[in-house]
């Protein structure tokens, strides 16, 4: 177990700065979600008005990638952890691009319009993931472009079911798989069950107007609401090692039963034969004092290590919040402390 986490870089995402940063008390993120708003003043508040469908989220630094042509879906398919084949138009999916090692590289919202994949990715994934694409076309029939400069992603709550006129959208598959339990060695009680969410695709010149006077929400709510519904996320609960198991991503992004791609011998084996070496773990830290710790810092079970801080926020009904990976023999009714706050801990992904 290494001592912390490798931060993300606080890079360019490749996306343009939100013209909603102009909005009054917005207040712009750092590292990963720079270029959007963190909050508008009351973060807390913020979390109440998108839970209540009141509020929508800029993510306009989300990237943005297009997969055209007649091949996409079957090409997609073979390249990634999802079942693609027969996708519907305006149907979501999530994937994961492993390593030949099934270590994760990308995770993929996809949704299809009947001509062309959309997918977003996390904040300056959108170049790297788009070189790796071309890379594997050959004389396939697919045409891949990064269009995060023209369009962009705002997220907010969302009924179950796509109604009509509604725009292109992504919607996580998260509150629809919570219940099944026994394919994927995941927990019951799954917090997530109610909380849907989509994210919207607009064109870029046109999100200050498709916004328009409707409320916003900034980073720091989705986050904490991200950590309220153990929800992982690339480049945080993953560092370069990282596996599907370990962070509950088999339930929402990986098929087990498809055929060949890349990575799925470690898929099989760890499923079939063995346990992950960390499991993700949800934790109620202590609100008595006024901080929370830094993501990354070390999980200690008295004084010796078992994991680290992947993510941590403030709830506005549950208080600070986290994620954690911890070793998998950690056991699962001990109060652990993280920088010398106590932290219960609820079982993600059962040991």
């Amino acid at each position: 177990m290494r001592d912390a986490i490798e931060l993300p870089a606080a890079a360019p995402t490749g996306a343009p700065r939100s013209p909603l940063l102009a909005r009054h008390g917005a207040v712009e993120g750092e590292g990963p979600d720079a270029g959007v708003a963190a909050h508008y003043g009351d973060p807390l508040r913020e979390q109440r008005l998108v839970c209540e469908g009141l509020a929508v989220v800029d993510l306009s630094h989300r990237g943005v990638v297009t997969v055209s042509g007649p091949d996409r879906l079957s090409w997609l398919h073979s390249v990634t952890s999802q079942l693609l084949t027969g996708l519907a138009p305006r149907q979501s999916r999530e994937a994961l691009i492993l390593s030949p090692k099934g270590h994760i590289e990308h995770d993929l919202h996809l949704v299809d319009d009947g001509a062309t994949t959309w997918v977003t990715t996390e904040p300056g994934e959108a170049v790297t993931l788009v070189a790796w694409l071309d890379s594997m076309r050959f004389m396939l029939r697919v045409e891949v472009a990064d269009v995060t400069a023209d369009w962009a992603v705002v997220g907010e709550p969302s009924a179950a079911e796509s109604r009509e006129g509604e725009p292109l959208a992504w919607r996580d598959p998260w509150p629809d798989l919570v219940g099944d339990t026994a394919a994927y060695g995941a927990v019951a009680g799954h917090p997530g069950h109610d909380r849907r969410w989509r994210e919207v695709l607009v064109p870029r010149r046109e999100l200050d107007a498709t916004v328009g006077d409707r409320d916003l929400a900034g980073t720091w709510a989705s986050e904490a609401l991200r950590v309220a519904t153990w929800r992982p996320r690339l480049g945080f609960e993953t560092d370069h090692r990282t596996i599907a198991h370990e962070v509950d991503w088999l339930r929402t992004a990986v098929h087990l039963h498809k055929g060949c791609y890349r990575g799925q011998e470690t898929i099989a084996r760890v499923h079939n034969l063995g346990r992950p070496p960390r499991r993700l773990v949800f934790l109620h830290l202590d609100g008595s004092g006024h901080t929370l710790p830094d993501r990354g810092a070390p999980v200690l079970l008295g004084d010796r290590q078992v994991g680290h801080l992947t993510s941590v926020a403030r709830h506005f009904q549950d208080g600070p919040v986290g994620l954690a990976l911890v070793k998998r023999n950690t056991p699962v009714e001990v109060t652990l402390s993280v920088s010398g706050i106590s932290a219960s801990q609820e079982t993600v992904v059962a040991p």
